[in-house]
């Protein structure tokens, strides 16, 4: 059974083809010696929308591996997260992919 979703481990990435139209984006959240776990972890639940265990997951992965990919989708739907995890301190970028 084919879900549409497939993992690929180099990037600690899920990927949901279904939401590209030659075009996907990749909300990226870099390490910072700043934030608190629990501060990273609320910012997650609250502005991503991720669950308790995600959201501690991820910050566990942006803490070791210096980033993580927290979120998948369109730039618009991406714009807005970015902007409110920078708001409350988080270095976060948005990068695009465009396929050929």
């Amino acid at each position: 059974m084919n879900s549409g979703v497939k993992y690929d481990e180099q990037e600690d990435i899920l990927i949901d083809e279904d939401v590209t139209n030659g075009e996907l984006s990749f909300l990226v959240v870099y390490n910072d010696d700043f934030n608190t776990f629990d501060w990273v972890i609320q910012c997650f639940m609250e502005v991503c929308n991720h669950t308790q265990e995600q959201s501690e997951q991820l910050s566990l992965l942006v803490h070791f591996k210096g980033k993580a990919t927290v979120k998948t989708g369109p730039f618009p739907v991406l714009k807005p997260m970015k902007d409110a995890l920078v708001d409350r301190g988080l270095s976060a970028v948005i990068e695009t992919l465009v396929a050929d």
